[in-house]
């Protein structure tokens, strides 16, 4: 009697382990979860990597977000940016604002001169130019110069952390684009969340 009880209940036990399993196990594209809130999600992760959430998109993201993958190269350079954005004294928006900044003048990619392809002689990591005074081609194609001449420009502008994001960058940038900022603040914040405390 009591052998029937215990198999009766290691089954039972079985059986809800894998019913829970089946519903709470991973799910396919055809069934996954719904679309989860930019904002909750840099709280998910901000909150993992020990970062104040608050910080890293104050006023909440603006628009249609875009997403890249980063490779080996381009995390580098996030890491260039959040070390410069240090040691210029600024905090974790500052890294949010150059980092999606960066994002949208080369996928942080530092390049070089792309000959035609090249916006008149913009270089490196945000795009800055030799002639407007940005520094000289060695100093704009090096992650950490060119990084501090984005946040000297930014922090030359009054109010820049009550402003929205894509405003910001384009008051240092004056891009031709000027909303195009505004389509990487989540995975900037994203990437500040997990690279500022590494």
């Amino acid at each position: 009697m009591n052998t029937t009880i215990l198999r009766k209940s290691v089954l039972g036990i079985a059986g809800l382990a894998f019913a829970g399993g089946v519903f709470a196990g991973p799910v396919t594209e055809a069934h996954a979860a719904p679309a989860v809130d930019a904002k909750s999600v840099a709280v998910v992760q901000a909150d993992k990597a020990g970062v104040d959430e608050g910080k890293l998109i104050p006023h909440g993201v603006q628009g249609k977000q875009s997403r890249i993958d980063v490779g080996g190269e381009q995390t580098k350079n996030v890491k260039a940016i959040i070390a410069a954005t240090k040691k210029s004294g600024m905090d974790e928006r500052a890294a949010v604002v150059a980092i999606a900044t960066s994002l949208q003048e080369s996928k942080l990619e530092n390049l070089g001169h792309l000959g035609e392809r090249n916006d008149f002689d913009s270089q490196g990591l945000f795009q800055q130019r030799p002639s407007s005074g940005w520094g000289t081609v060695e100093q704009i194609t090096d992650p950490e110069y060119s990084t501090m001449a984005f946040l000297k420009g930014l922090k030359q502008v009054d109010g820049w952390k009550d402003m929205p994001l894509t405003e910001a960058a384009q008051t240092v940038q004056v891009s031709a684009y000027p909303d195009h900022y505004a389509q990487w603040e989540q995975q900037a914040a994203d990437l500040v969340a997990k690279h500022w405390n590494s």
